[in-house]
Protein backbone atom coordinates (compact mmCIF):
# COMPACT_ATOMS: atom_id res chain seq x y z
CA UNK A 1 0.00 0.00 0.00
CA UNK A 2 2.81 2.41 0.49
CA UNK A 3 2.98 5.10 -1.89
CA UNK A 4 5.94 4.91 -4.59
CA UNK A 5 8.22 7.45 -5.40
CA UNK A 6 7.36 10.03 -7.76
CA UNK A 7 3.55 9.69 -7.33
CA UNK A 8 2.95 11.65 -3.69
CA UNK A 9 0.42 13.48 -4.88
CA UNK A 10 -2.02 10.32 -5.21
CA UNK A 11 -4.18 10.09 -2.61
CA UNK A 12 -4.11 6.50 -0.49
CA UNK A 13 -6.95 5.78 0.41
CA UNK A 14 -7.67 4.39 4.36
CA UNK A 15 -10.25 3.35 6.29
CA UNK A 16 -11.84 5.47 8.84
CA UNK A 17 -10.48 3.38 11.59
CA UNK A 18 -7.49 3.11 10.45
CA UNK A 19 -7.20 6.95 10.49
CA UNK A 20 -8.68 6.90 14.05
CA UNK A 21 -6.36 4.56 15.15
CA UNK A 22 -3.29 6.80 13.40
CA UNK A 23 -4.11 9.71 15.38
CA UNK A 24 -4.67 7.76 18.58
CA UNK A 25 -1.48 5.89 18.97
CA UNK A 26 0.47 8.96 17.20
CA UNK A 27 -0.73 10.78 20.37
CA UNK A 28 0.10 7.58 22.58
CA UNK A 29 -3.24 6.60 23.89
CA UNK A 30 -3.81 3.82 22.01
CA UNK A 31 -3.89 0.95 22.14
CA UNK A 32 -2.67 1.78 26.13
CA UNK A 33 -0.25 3.78 27.87
CA UNK A 34 3.50 3.08 26.68
CA UNK A 35 5.17 5.46 29.05
CA UNK A 36 5.82 5.62 32.52
CA UNK A 37 6.59 8.10 35.51
CA UNK A 38 9.14 11.30 34.70
CA UNK A 39 11.38 9.60 32.01
CA UNK A 40 7.77 8.85 30.61
CA UNK A 41 6.39 12.15 31.15
CA UNK A 42 9.10 13.61 28.82
CA UNK A 43 8.96 11.13 26.38
CA UNK A 44 5.25 11.48 25.97
CA UNK A 45 5.66 15.64 25.68
CA UNK A 46 8.17 15.20 22.78
CA UNK A 47 5.89 12.17 20.78
CA UNK A 48 2.88 14.85 21.28
CA UNK A 49 4.63 18.11 19.68
CA UNK A 50 2.85 20.11 22.16
CA UNK A 51 0.59 20.29 25.30
CA UNK A 52 -1.42 22.97 25.67
CA UNK A 53 -1.89 24.55 29.21
CA UNK A 54 -4.71 25.59 31.01
CA UNK A 55 -5.15 27.40 34.78
CA UNK A 56 -8.60 25.61 35.10
CA UNK A 57 -8.32 22.96 38.02
CA UNK A 58 -11.79 21.70 38.47
CA UNK A 59 -10.25 17.69 39.17
CA UNK A 60 -7.34 18.56 37.66
CA UNK A 61 -5.77 20.47 35.10
CA UNK A 62 -6.53 19.77 31.67
CA UNK A 63 -2.63 19.30 30.70
CA UNK A 64 -2.28 17.31 33.60
CA UNK A 65 -5.42 14.89 32.56
CA UNK A 66 -3.78 14.68 29.07
CA UNK A 67 -0.54 13.26 30.57
CA UNK A 68 -2.20 10.89 32.98
CA UNK A 69 -4.20 9.47 29.92
CA UNK A 70 -0.51 8.51 28.62
CA UNK A 71 2.14 7.93 31.12
CA UNK A 72 1.74 5.44 33.58
CA UNK A 73 2.03 6.78 37.26
CA UNK A 74 1.99 10.28 35.63
CA UNK A 75 1.80 12.84 38.75
CA UNK A 76 1.79 16.75 37.89
CA UNK A 77 5.32 17.78 39.44
CA UNK A 78 6.57 15.48 36.83
CA UNK A 79 5.74 18.52 34.33
CA UNK A 80 6.58 21.59 36.60
CA UNK A 81 10.24 19.61 37.16
CA UNK A 82 10.81 18.99 33.07
CA UNK A 83 9.80 22.54 32.84
CA UNK A 84 11.11 24.59 35.55
CA UNK A 85 13.96 22.25 37.27
CA UNK A 86 15.52 20.68 34.21
CA UNK A 87 14.81 22.87 31.61
CA UNK A 88 14.24 20.51 29.14
CA UNK A 89 10.95 21.77 27.64
CA UNK A 90 9.45 25.35 27.83
CA UNK A 91 5.58 27.26 28.00
CA UNK A 92 4.95 29.43 25.27
CA UNK A 93 2.05 31.51 23.37
CA UNK A 94 -1.18 33.56 23.22
CA UNK A 95 -2.21 29.54 22.40
CA UNK A 96 -0.03 28.31 25.61
CA UNK A 97 1.65 25.09 24.84
CA UNK A 98 4.83 23.22 26.37
CA UNK A 99 7.52 22.67 23.49
CA UNK A 100 10.86 20.40 23.92
CA UNK A 101 13.94 23.16 25.04
CA UNK A 102 15.21 21.65 21.56
CA UNK A 103 13.15 23.42 19.53
CA UNK A 104 13.86 26.86 20.92
CA UNK A 105 16.06 27.93 18.03
CA UNK A 106 13.08 27.22 15.28
CA UNK A 107 10.51 28.91 17.87
CA UNK A 108 12.80 32.27 17.89
CA UNK A 109 11.87 32.85 14.86
CA UNK A 110 8.71 32.80 15.57
CA UNK A 111 9.07 35.19 18.53
CA UNK A 112 11.38 37.65 16.37
CA UNK A 113 8.67 37.90 13.61
CA UNK A 114 5.65 38.28 16.54
CA UNK A 115 7.95 41.18 17.99
CA UNK A 116 7.68 42.94 14.63
CA UNK A 117 3.43 43.01 14.37
CA UNK A 118 2.42 46.72 13.87
CA UNK A 119 0.34 46.80 16.89
CA UNK A 120 3.18 45.82 18.96
CA UNK A 121 5.72 47.69 17.79
CA UNK A 122 3.18 50.81 18.14
CA UNK A 123 3.02 50.40 21.66
CA UNK A 124 7.25 49.44 21.67
CA UNK A 125 7.47 52.86 20.60
CA UNK A 126 4.61 54.75 22.74
CA UNK A 127 6.32 53.19 25.76
CA UNK A 128 10.03 52.93 24.96
CA UNK A 129 11.30 54.04 28.46
CA UNK A 130 9.22 51.54 30.11
CA UNK A 131 10.45 48.64 28.51
CA UNK A 132 14.06 50.06 29.73
CA UNK A 133 12.48 50.23 33.11
CA UNK A 134 11.43 46.34 32.74
CA UNK A 135 14.56 45.37 32.25
CA UNK A 136 16.26 47.41 34.80
CA UNK A 137 13.75 45.56 37.64
CA UNK A 138 14.63 42.40 36.24
CA UNK A 139 17.95 43.08 36.44
CA UNK A 140 17.80 44.16 40.08
CA UNK A 141 14.91 42.01 41.32
CA UNK A 142 14.20 39.55 38.84
CA UNK A 143 12.47 36.81 38.60
CA UNK A 144 9.11 39.20 38.77
CA UNK A 145 5.33 38.34 38.20
CA UNK A 146 3.22 41.09 36.82
CA UNK A 147 2.44 41.75 40.77
CA UNK A 148 5.80 42.46 41.50
CA UNK A 149 5.78 46.00 39.46
CA UNK A 150 3.81 48.69 39.82
CA UNK A 151 2.05 50.03 36.69
CA UNK A 152 -0.54 52.51 35.36
CA UNK A 153 -4.18 51.14 33.93
CA UNK A 154 -4.06 50.05 30.83
CA UNK A 155 -6.74 52.12 28.57
CA UNK A 156 -8.40 50.97 25.11
CA UNK A 157 -5.70 48.19 23.86
CA UNK A 158 -5.43 45.48 26.47
CA UNK A 159 -3.19 42.19 25.36
CA UNK A 160 -3.27 39.80 28.25
CA UNK A 161 -2.44 42.58 30.94
CA UNK A 162 -4.61 45.46 32.91
CA UNK A 163 -1.33 47.22 33.23
CA UNK A 164 1.12 48.84 31.29
CA UNK A 165 3.93 46.85 32.84
CA UNK A 166 1.91 44.00 32.63
CA UNK A 167 1.78 44.65 29.14
CA UNK A 168 5.56 45.21 28.52
CA UNK A 169 6.06 41.80 30.52
CA UNK A 170 4.06 39.81 28.19
CA UNK A 171 5.22 41.47 25.13
CA UNK A 172 9.12 41.03 26.02
CA UNK A 173 7.83 37.18 26.47
CA UNK A 174 6.29 36.81 23.16
CA UNK A 175 9.29 38.41 21.29
CA UNK A 176 11.76 35.98 22.97
CA UNK A 177 13.44 38.34 25.38
CA UNK A 178 11.67 37.07 28.56
CA UNK A 179 11.43 33.28 29.36
CA UNK A 180 8.79 31.58 31.78
CA UNK A 181 11.06 31.01 34.93
CA UNK A 182 8.81 29.28 37.20
CA UNK A 183 5.02 30.10 38.01
CA UNK A 184 3.22 30.86 41.38
CA UNK A 185 0.06 28.73 41.26
CA UNK A 186 -0.13 29.68 37.36
CA UNK A 187 0.98 33.13 37.24
CA UNK A 188 4.01 33.66 34.71
CA UNK A 189 7.12 34.52 36.43
CA UNK A 190 9.48 36.12 33.89
CA UNK A 191 13.13 36.38 33.60
CA UNK A 192 16.06 37.14 30.70
CA UNK A 193 15.87 34.44 28.70
CA UNK A 194 19.64 34.04 28.85
CA UNK A 195 19.38 33.35 32.30
CA UNK A 196 16.90 30.33 31.93
CA UNK A 197 17.68 28.62 28.63
CA UNK A 198 20.88 25.91 28.71
CA UNK A 199 23.57 27.61 26.34
CA UNK A 200 23.21 24.92 23.82
CA UNK A 201 19.79 25.70 23.31
CA UNK A 202 20.24 29.76 22.90
CA UNK A 203 20.32 30.16 19.37
CA UNK A 204 18.21 31.01 16.68
CA UNK A 205 17.99 29.39 13.06
CA UNK A 206 17.21 31.12 9.55
CA UNK A 207 14.12 31.45 8.52
CA UNK A 208 14.41 28.92 5.96
CA UNK A 209 15.34 26.03 8.33
CA UNK A 210 12.06 27.72 11.09
CA UNK A 211 9.95 27.64 7.58
CA UNK A 212 10.72 23.90 6.76
CA UNK A 213 10.82 22.77 10.77
CA UNK A 214 7.05 23.97 11.37
CA UNK A 215 6.06 22.68 8.01
CA UNK A 216 6.96 19.31 9.52
CA UNK A 217 5.79 19.94 12.94
CA UNK A 218 2.37 21.20 12.04
CA UNK A 219 1.50 18.03 10.00
CA UNK A 220 3.31 15.93 12.91
CA UNK A 221 1.08 17.27 15.99
CA UNK A 222 -2.17 16.57 13.98
CA UNK A 223 -0.95 13.37 12.54
CA UNK A 224 -3.78 13.67 9.49
CA UNK A 225 -3.87 17.50 8.49
CA UNK A 226 -6.48 18.82 5.86
CA UNK A 227 -5.05 20.17 3.06
CA UNK A 228 -6.61 23.29 3.69
CA UNK A 229 -5.63 24.06 7.23
CA UNK A 230 -2.08 23.16 6.58
CA UNK A 231 -1.31 26.74 5.32
CA UNK A 232 -3.04 28.46 7.99
CA UNK A 233 -1.16 26.36 10.71
CA UNK A 234 2.24 27.15 9.30
CA UNK A 235 1.40 30.96 9.13
CA UNK A 236 0.38 30.45 12.72
CA UNK A 237 3.60 29.17 13.59
CA UNK A 238 5.85 31.70 11.12
CA UNK A 239 3.59 34.30 12.06
CA UNK A 240 3.25 35.44 8.77
CA UNK A 241 0.92 35.48 5.80
CA UNK A 242 1.35 32.76 2.99
CA UNK A 243 0.06 33.31 -0.54
CA UNK A 244 -1.74 29.96 -2.54
CA UNK A 245 1.35 30.27 -4.63
CA UNK A 246 3.88 30.06 -2.09
CA UNK A 247 2.16 27.41 -1.07
CA UNK A 248 1.52 25.28 -3.46
CA UNK A 249 5.50 25.55 -4.50
CA UNK A 250 6.55 24.65 -1.13
CA UNK A 251 4.28 21.46 -0.97
CA UNK A 252 4.82 20.17 -4.14
CA UNK A 253 8.87 20.68 -2.90
CA UNK A 254 7.91 18.76 0.14
CA UNK A 255 6.34 16.12 -1.74
CA UNK A 256 8.59 15.53 -4.51
CA UNK A 257 11.76 15.08 -1.26
CA UNK A 258 9.52 12.05 -0.18
CA UNK A 259 8.82 13.83 3.15
CA UNK A 260 4.93 14.14 2.57
CA UNK A 261 1.93 12.14 0.82
CA UNK A 262 -1.72 12.63 0.79
CA UNK A 263 -4.35 10.30 2.29
CA UNK A 264 -7.87 9.99 1.82
CA UNK A 265 -10.35 8.15 4.19
CA UNK A 266 -12.62 6.33 2.73
CA UNK A 267 -16.30 8.10 1.85
CA UNK A 268 -14.77 11.24 2.41
CA UNK A 269 -13.92 13.85 -0.19
CA UNK A 270 -11.42 15.95 1.83
CA UNK A 271 -7.50 15.12 1.10
CA UNK A 272 -5.23 14.78 3.95
CA UNK A 273 -0.96 15.25 4.12
CA UNK A 274 0.89 12.85 6.38
CA UNK A 275 4.62 12.57 6.63
CA UNK A 276 5.79 10.03 4.46
CA UNK A 277 7.93 8.59 7.87
CA UNK A 278 4.43 7.70 8.97
CA UNK A 279 3.43 5.55 6.19
CA UNK A 280 4.77 2.37 7.45
CA UNK A 281 2.77 2.33 10.17
CA UNK A 282 -0.12 3.05 8.48
CA UNK A 283 0.37 -0.13 6.39
CA UNK A 284 0.75 -2.02 9.79
CA UNK A 285 -2.67 -0.53 10.62
CA UNK A 286 -4.24 -1.40 7.83
CA UNK A 287 -3.39 -4.79 8.27
CA UNK A 288 -4.81 -5.07 11.44
CA UNK A 289 -1.41 -4.46 13.78
CA UNK A 290 0.12 -2.25 15.53
CA UNK A 291 3.70 -1.44 15.66
CA UNK A 292 5.84 -2.63 17.91
CA UNK A 293 7.42 0.03 19.95
CA UNK A 294 3.70 1.28 20.44
CA UNK A 295 2.29 -1.56 22.63
CA UNK A 296 1.57 -0.51 25.91
CA UNK A 297 3.72 -1.01 28.93
CA UNK A 298 0.61 -2.48 31.52
CA UNK A 299 -2.84 -2.26 30.27
CA UNK A 300 -4.55 -1.50 26.94
CA UNK A 301 -7.97 0.99 26.72
CA UNK A 302 -10.28 -2.30 26.19
CA UNK A 303 -8.33 -3.48 29.98
CA UNK A 304 -9.28 0.42 31.23
CA UNK A 305 -11.00 3.34 29.69
CA UNK A 306 -9.36 6.56 29.36
CA UNK A 307 -10.62 9.76 30.20
CA UNK A 308 -9.47 12.37 27.33
CA UNK A 309 -8.48 16.19 28.44
CA UNK A 310 -11.09 18.64 27.48
CA UNK A 311 -8.18 20.38 25.44
CA UNK A 312 -6.54 17.32 24.26
CA UNK A 313 -5.92 17.84 20.41
CA UNK A 314 -7.43 15.03 19.51
CA UNK A 315 -10.62 15.64 20.32
CA UNK A 316 -10.53 19.56 20.24
CA UNK A 317 -11.66 22.13 18.04
CA UNK A 318 -14.02 19.30 16.06
CA UNK A 319 -11.82 16.78 15.74
CA UNK A 320 -13.99 14.57 17.82
CA UNK A 321 -16.80 14.89 15.65
CA UNK A 322 -14.33 13.82 12.51
CA UNK A 323 -12.92 11.20 13.86
CA UNK A 324 -15.33 9.28 16.18
CA UNK A 325 -18.64 10.86 15.25
CA UNK A 326 -18.70 12.04 18.83
CA UNK A 327 -20.25 15.35 19.17
CA UNK A 328 -17.66 17.50 22.05
CA UNK A 329 -17.89 20.65 23.05
CA UNK A 330 -16.09 22.33 26.31
CA UNK A 331 -18.85 23.96 27.93
CA UNK A 332 -17.44 25.35 30.65
CA UNK A 333 -17.78 29.07 29.07
CA UNK A 334 -20.67 28.81 28.38
CA UNK A 335 -24.18 29.79 31.14
CA UNK A 336 -25.61 26.49 33.12
CA UNK A 337 -28.37 26.66 31.44
CA UNK A 338 -27.49 26.47 28.25
CA UNK A 339 -25.06 23.23 28.61
CA UNK A 340 -26.14 20.09 27.23
CA UNK A 341 -23.55 17.78 29.03
CA UNK A 342 -21.58 19.23 32.07
CA UNK A 343 -18.95 22.24 33.09
CA UNK A 344 -15.82 20.16 32.67
CA UNK A 345 -17.19 17.06 30.65
CA UNK A 346 -14.41 14.40 29.61
CA UNK A 347 -14.87 12.02 26.75
CA UNK A 348 -14.63 8.20 27.44
CA UNK A 349 -11.96 5.75 25.83
CA UNK A 350 -12.69 2.28 24.87
CA UNK A 351 -10.38 0.71 22.73
CA UNK A 352 -10.55 2.81 19.73
CA UNK A 353 -13.62 4.59 20.11
CA UNK A 354 -15.22 7.35 22.40
CA UNK A 355 -18.41 5.45 24.13
CA UNK A 356 -19.52 7.70 27.12
CA UNK A 357 -18.72 11.11 28.51
CA UNK A 358 -18.30 11.91 32.04
CA UNK A 359 -18.46 15.06 34.08
CA UNK A 360 -16.33 14.96 37.81
CA UNK A 361 -15.85 17.60 40.49
CA UNK A 362 -13.28 16.93 43.06
CA UNK A 363 -14.16 17.77 46.90
CA UNK A 364 -11.11 18.23 47.90
CA UNK A 365 -11.91 18.71 51.72
CA UNK A 366 -13.38 15.03 51.75
CA UNK A 367 -11.47 13.61 49.05
CA UNK A 368 -14.36 12.43 46.84
CA UNK A 369 -14.19 12.12 43.35
CA UNK A 370 -17.86 12.80 42.38
CA UNK A 371 -19.72 12.10 38.90
CA UNK A 372 -22.19 14.57 38.44
CA UNK A 373 -23.24 13.19 35.25
CA UNK A 374 -22.47 10.59 32.61
CA UNK A 375 -23.74 9.66 29.18
CA UNK A 376 -23.52 6.76 27.24
CA UNK A 377 -23.22 6.81 22.95
CA UNK A 378 -26.21 4.38 21.27
CA UNK A 379 -23.66 2.25 20.25
CA UNK A 380 -21.28 1.76 23.82
CA UNK A 381 -21.26 -1.73 24.92
CA UNK A 382 -23.19 -0.69 28.56
CA UNK A 383 -24.59 -4.61 28.96
CA UNK A 384 -21.17 -6.21 28.27
CA UNK A 385 -18.90 -7.10 31.23
CA UNK A 386 -15.52 -6.64 30.14
CA UNK A 387 -16.35 -2.73 29.56
CA UNK A 388 -17.76 -2.17 33.43
CA UNK A 389 -14.69 -3.91 34.10
CA UNK A 390 -12.57 -1.41 31.85
CA UNK A 391 -14.90 1.66 33.66
CA UNK A 392 -14.52 0.39 37.14
CA UNK A 393 -10.26 0.17 36.04
CA UNK A 394 -10.50 3.81 34.47
CA UNK A 395 -12.45 5.39 37.43
CA UNK A 396 -9.82 3.90 40.15
CA UNK A 397 -6.64 5.09 37.87
CA UNK A 398 -8.15 8.33 37.49
CA UNK A 399 -9.19 8.78 41.41
CA UNK A 400 -5.61 7.70 42.61
CA UNK A 401 -4.44 10.14 40.14
CA UNK A 402 -6.31 13.13 41.82
CA UNK A 403 -5.57 11.58 45.45
CA UNK A 404 -9.44 10.72 45.87
CA UNK A 405 -10.57 8.44 48.31
CA UNK A 406 -13.92 7.67 47.85
CA UNK A 407 -16.24 7.52 44.35
CA UNK A 408 -19.91 9.08 44.11
CA UNK A 409 -21.50 7.24 41.25
CA UNK A 410 -24.83 8.12 41.69
CA UNK A 411 -25.35 9.53 38.19
CA UNK A 412 -24.49 6.57 35.85
CA UNK A 413 -26.99 4.70 34.18
CA UNK A 414 -28.36 2.30 33.54
CA UNK A 415 -28.44 0.73 36.97
CA UNK A 416 -27.36 -2.51 36.37
CA UNK A 417 -23.81 -0.93 35.03
CA UNK A 418 -24.10 0.99 38.28
CA UNK A 419 -24.56 -1.71 40.26
CA UNK A 420 -21.51 -3.36 38.68
CA UNK A 421 -19.18 -0.62 38.90
CA UNK A 422 -20.06 -0.32 42.47
CA UNK A 423 -19.39 -3.45 43.58
CA UNK A 424 -15.99 -3.97 41.69
CA UNK A 425 -15.29 -0.39 43.32
CA UNK A 426 -15.71 -1.69 46.72
CA UNK A 427 -12.72 -4.22 46.76
CA UNK A 428 -10.58 -1.23 46.46
CA UNK A 429 -11.95 2.19 48.26
CA UNK A 430 -14.85 3.65 49.38
CA UNK A 431 -17.97 4.05 46.86
CA UNK A 432 -21.12 5.91 46.74
CA UNK A 433 -24.40 5.80 45.00
CA UNK A 434 -25.71 9.18 47.36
Amino acid sequence: MAQVEGSWATPIVISKQTARRFILVRQGLWPGRRWKGKKGTAQALRACEAVQLDPLNVVGRSQDIVLHSRVLDYAPEHLQQLLYTDREFFDYGGWLAVYPMSELPYWRVHMQNRGSVKRVEDFVFKHNGLFEAMRAELWAHGPLKNRDVEGKSVGSWNYRGRKDTSLALYLMWLSGELMIHHRDGFERVYDFRGKIVPHKSDSIVSEKEAEEFFARKSIAFKGLILERRWKTDLEHYLHRKIDGDEMRVRMKAWGEKGLVAFVKIDGENDKYLILMEDLPSIDLLELGKVPRDWNPIKSTTLDEVTFLAPLDIVIARGRAKKLFDFEYLWEVYKPPGQRRWGYFTLPVLYGDDLVARMDPVLDRATKTLNIKGFWLEDDAPAKEPSFSVALVCGLIRFAGFLDARRINIAPIRPLMLRQSLQSEIRKTMDVSVR
